[in-house]
């Protein structure tokens, strides 16, 4: 077998809630084509303010309802009327619902479309400044709910300094670090192997640290708080030294690629945001340590069955946890 015909991971996409933009990043009555879950999709915002994530592509003639003629007046995506997306090739109307509300040439609506959905929707949520989709390979429900944040959707809190990567790797590659302390001595340069306390509910991981870090002016007590809920919605709180709240979101574009955006929040004092000195250094230290993860992801295999050692972290237990995130309960041990 050649470096080029290695399958590099075997799992297949996880299930669960996924961040598929910034809540600002769409306008009442403006869309946009985007490219998630391994499917061409269109992302829309009715002009009563409701975020829609369809398929994109028209069940007439198969016309992709993010581009069109229209783009040439700057609005970019399928043009909006009232709650409808419009397809641009001959004007059929879709509802949030997927269902084709009209057809202006027709003197019928074709059988096939009339008072059905033709088009498959997500169920979406928006929450944290953020626009979430559910995707399930298998149309499932939900399981779980986006955990919302007092952080990221008080005023009392900066506004989100915002970072994105498109990665080379599988969501559960990259997840699998926070059950890996040895890494962060080898990778990011710690003096010592973080100890971390660790909770297992459910879609749900949480994670304690507490340590001493040093500072020009003596020790200060500090902890870092982390957590999953799920594989696409993870969440840090570092408080001591400068508190700060990270929002990490991890998405699916296909089998190969993920999209990943860091939003870091911090207190203001006295209703200011505090810029530049430690605030500044930590979220400089945070995104350099993915900077650092980054090359090694996108390069490494998956190993199944890996030889530990007794200074590896839960990874095994980690693995088991994160399994649950695959339609039909996928086990890579069993390959």
């Amino acid at each position: 077998m050649t470096s080029q015909t290695i399958k590099r991971y075997p799992m297949p996409m996880p299930f669960g809630w996924f961040a598929v933009s910034y809540s600002d990043e769409l306008a009442p009555s403006e869309s946009r084509a985007v490219h998630y879950f391994d499917q061409e999709l269109v992302l829309f915002r009715t002009e009563a303010g409701k975020a829609v994530l369809m398929e994109a592509y028209c069940p007439h003639l198969g016309a992709h309802l993010g581009h069109g003629i229209h783009e040439r007046s700057g609005t970019g995506g399928g043009r909006i009327e009232g709650n409808n997306i419009v397809c641009p090739f001959h004007s059929w109307k879709f509802s949030p619902e997927g269902e084709c509300v009209e057809v202006p040439y027709a003197k019928n609506m074709p059988p096939k479309v009339a008072g059905k959905k033709c088009l498959k929707t997500f169920p979406i949520t928006e929450t944290n400044k953020v626009i979430w989709a559910w995707y399930h390979p298998d149309g499932a429900a939900p399981l779980w709910d986006v955990i919302s944040h007092d952080e990221a959707n008080s005023d009392d809190w900066s506004p989100q300094d915002r970072y994105e990567w498109i990665i080379h790797t599988h969501p559960q590659e990259m997840a699998e670090n926070a059950a890996d302390p040895a890494h962060f001595k080898y990778v990011h340069g710690t003096a010592s192997f973080p100890e971390w306390e660790t909770t297992y509910d459910g879609p749900i991981v949480r994670g304690l640290q507490v340590a001493n870090m040093p500072t020009p002016r003596g020790e200060v007590k500090g902890s870092i708080r982390t957590g999953s809920a799920g594989p696409g919605q993870g969440f840090t709180k570092f408080e001591g030294i400068a508190d700060t709240f990270l929002l990490g979101m991890t998405t699916p574009i296909d089998e190969h690629k993920v999209q990943v955006r860091f939003a870091f929040i911090q207190p203001k004092v006295n209703g200011e945001v505090k810029k530049g000195g430690v605030n500044a250094a930590i979220i400089a230290n945070i995104v350099g340590q993915l900077e650092e993860d980054k090359p090694i992801w996108e390069h490494k295999i998956y190993r199944p069955l890996p030889i530990l050692c007794d200074g590896d972290g839960p990874i095994a237990k980690f693995r088991k946890w994160y399994s649950q995130f695959y339609a039909g309960g996928f086990d890579p041990r069993a390959l």
